[in-house]
């Protein structure tokens, strides 16, 4: 039988509760697995269970026992591999995925739509696989994978980040602001390099090492979760 969306999903909220571990490797051929995950790795195993395809690894055509998932090659199977959707439609999609594409010396983030502006995603060390919102969170495109039937609900409103996102992107963010987050982030132990109001590689990397130490999605973007365990607002 063909594989839906339904489906995938469906898989995904069975393993609500379990443990989220940064770097986990998720043998995509066992059926039994429970975890650890991370967030790619798990939506790389739902696809595998569900379509028996490799999908979002570093080698596509390898061995699904020791595949290894990352946001990055979801990004890049997105460019051709299956469709790239709005977030829109996606948010409205059961079982699409819904991916923020990683800067260097980051992670990103992927999770799982139900169709109804909320996801099933591997969220985080602290609160490890959940079912949780797309709304107020910067994402980058939805995606459907080759192989997965997708049916759509009825529209859905995902409302956008309020505030700007502080994240590492070319040109470079600047400002009072980022200079905050890196005397911030360096009071709490991590060096961002020089408090010069640059968000280049060096505070991203800070970001993402505070992120890992608090139990936070480690994608190395500033957005209201984490200014909150900064102690700053945005």
């Amino acid at each position: 039988m063909p594989s839906t969306g339904e489906a995938l999903l469906k898989l995904a909220r069975r393993h609500v509760g379990e443990k989220y571990v940064l770097g986990s490797l998720a043998p995509k051929n066992n059926a039994n697995w429970t975890g650890p995950w991370d967030c790619a790795e798990f939506a790389s195993w739902l696809v595998f269970q569900s379509a028996g395809v490799l999908y979002g690894c570093e080698n596509d055509q390898g061995d699904p026992a020791s595949a290894n998932a990352y946001t990055g090659f979801w990004g890049r199977d997105a460019k051709s591999l299956g469709t790239r959707i709005s977030l829109d439609q996606a948010a409205r999609t059961p079982g699409a995925a819904v991916l923020r594409v990683p800067q260097a010396g980051a992670t990103g983030h992927i999770v799982i739509s139900d169709g109804r502006g909320g996801t099933v995603e591997a969220h985080s060390s602290k609160r490890g696989v959940i079912e949780h919102t797309l709304a107020g969170r910067r994402w980058d495109t939805g995606i459907l994978v080759p192989g997965i039937t997708y049916s759509q609900l009825a529209t859905v409103v995902v409302p956008q980040p309020s505030k700007p996102v502080f994240r590492l992107t070319e040109p470079h963010m600047q400002g009072p602001k980022v200079k905050e987050i890196q005397k911030a982030v360096k009071a709490a132990g991590f060096n961002p390099g020089p408090t010069d109001g640059d968000f280049g590689a060096m505070t991203q990397a800070a970001v993402v090492s505070f992120q890992i130490a608090r139990g936070l999605v480690p994608d190395g973007e500033v957005g209201p979760k984490t200014a909150k365990a900064l102690g700053i607002q945005l």
